[in-house]
């Protein structure tokens, strides 16, 4: 989930009260009219006192998000990587399972080293889902969990074969806590699980 604001924005003749929500790859606004604006499609950016101006393939854009402009623009210019996003440390060993985002693979093979087996006490373990059925795992993924492991489940956003309330209670019903959900990639998410304190 990105930073989200509410704000005004001009278009195309157009001015709008609405929600910006600024995510991993682009921009949405959800107002009198709804605009979406990948950054690899900004040709120009610029951020002024209040106004965040954006030209794009369809034209330019102006959002009024106050203190915030220059922010958004910092981050739409240097996004952070999702292994910075996710806080993998370096020299981490990571298990991963059903998952072959090779963008995801080459970053995460720079900072720590990952195995594709499951073992005992794991410190990392990134779990690649596309439907509800393959959170059957989740139990088995759990249990290999090290007291102070992180359990990642990236599943597809917008699809009806699986939704943020199935893996939330796949996690939950392992005896997991939710704590942290990042933009993995411009079609999936991911949410972080971990042992609860008391139980570790």
């Amino acid at each position: 989930m990105g930073a989200e604001i509410k704000c005004k924005a001009r278009f195309g003749g157009q001015a709008s009260e609405g929600r910006a929500l600024l995510e991993t790859s682009e921009i949405i606004f959800r107002g009198d009219f709804r605009l979406k604006i990948p950054f690899k499609e900004i040709r120009k950016i610029s951020a002024s006192k209040s106004e965040l101006r954006i030209q794009f393939s369809k034209g330019e854009v102006v959002f009024v998000l106050g203190a915030a402009a220059e922010k958004w623009m910092e981050k739409i210019l240097h996004p952070k990587t999702v292994i910075e996003k996710i806080g993998v440390r370096e020299g981490a060993k990571a298990v991963v399972l059903g998952l072959e985002d090779e963008n995801f693979l080459k970053q995460l093979r720079q900072r720590a080293t990952y195995s594709d087996s499951l073992g005992r006490e794991c410190e990392l373990i990134f779990f690649g889902t596309e439907s509800a059925g393959d959170l059957k795992r989740v139990p088995s993924l759990a249990k290999a969990l090290a007291p102070a492991g992180a359990l990642w489940i990236i599943y597809p956003k917008g699809v009806a074969m699986i939704r943020e309330i199935d893996v939330l209670g796949a996690g939950r019903k392992a005896g997991l806590k939710d704590i942290k959900v990042v933009g993995f990639s411009a079609t999936h998410t991911a949410l972080k699980f971990v042992i609860p304190v008391s139980e570790r």
